[in-house]
């Protein structure tokens, strides 16, 4: 009997993935909703951005690791000390190549309207209105800025902002996850032990990035997702073997 290579079958390993249901009418619309904002023409008046949140652990060390030789790789003891888990909320524009970096001690829908406020009232202050595209994670609704604020701030700060939500399993169309992905591998891909630090190292990179005006070239579009996710929208045509319509 033929013996498998070596390292082929590995049955430990596996891969998580976002999977939306098939023939799925809400999650077409939020989609097809989603790549037609990002359609829109770059408008300094009504500026398109995406924001998403992520937690980040606070690892510390146990023993102190010594600097690395030269031509050596640095090495650090496995063991480490838990510290708690911090928050990070990355609003980026796409299309003007600039983004915002926000580390809070918590995720909660204070923390989440604050965010609100703070990219209105000072990062987009001269915009007529904001378009934010998020995903739908529980603290993501206006309901959180009713919670954080007396009712006129509350409806002043809604009416700021034109809301767009990517469909349920499908984060992947909001482009803040990617700019997290890059924070995480240039940035974070090591043990950091407090707030305070995890803020100071997200703010350089933020503004490095900024500096650097690195923009988001998003390439698909409705057209695609038509041939390409075909198999997400429901039928319209009949089998010809009833009378109800589409079958």
């Amino acid at each position: 009997m033929a013996r498998p290579q070596e390292n082929e079958l590995k049955p430990w390993l596996s891969k998580q993935w976002c999977i939306p249901p098939k023939a799925n009418a809400e999650f077409v619309r939020k989609m097809e909703d989603v790549l037609e904002v990002y359609k829109r023409p770059y408008d300094p008046r009504r500026p398109v951005v995406c924001l998403d949140e992520t937690s980040r652990q606070l690892i510390g060390e146990v023993q102190t690791s010594g600097p690395a030789a030269p031509g050596q790789v640095a090495h650090y003891d496995y063991e480490y000390v838990r510290n708690g888990v911090a928050n990070i909320f990355m609003i980026c524009e796409p299309l003007a190549g600039q983004r915002e970096v926000e580390v809070t001690d918590r995720r909660t829908k204070k923390d989440y309207a604050e965010c609100l406020r703070k990219t209105s009232d000072e990062v987009y202050e001269e915009a007529e209105r904001v378009v934010p595209v998020q995903d739908n994670l529980n603290t993501h609704s206006p309901a959180s800025l009713c919670e954080a604020f007396p009712p006129t701030e509350a409806k002043r700060l809604t009416d700021r902002f034109e809301f767009h939500y990517t469909p349920k399993h499908g984060s992947w169309l909001d482009m803040a996850e990617i700019e997290l992905g890059i924070l995480g591998r240039q940035c974070l891909a090591r043990r950091i032990d407090n707030v305070e630090d995890l803020r100071r190292e997200a703010k350089a990179w933020e503004a490095k990035r900024n500096s650097a005006r690195t923009k988001v070239s998003w390439q698909f579009t409705t057209a695609d997702a038509r041939i390409k996710l075909r198999r997400l929208y429901p039928s319209t045509e009949s089998c010809g073997n009833c009378l109800r319509g589409p079958c």
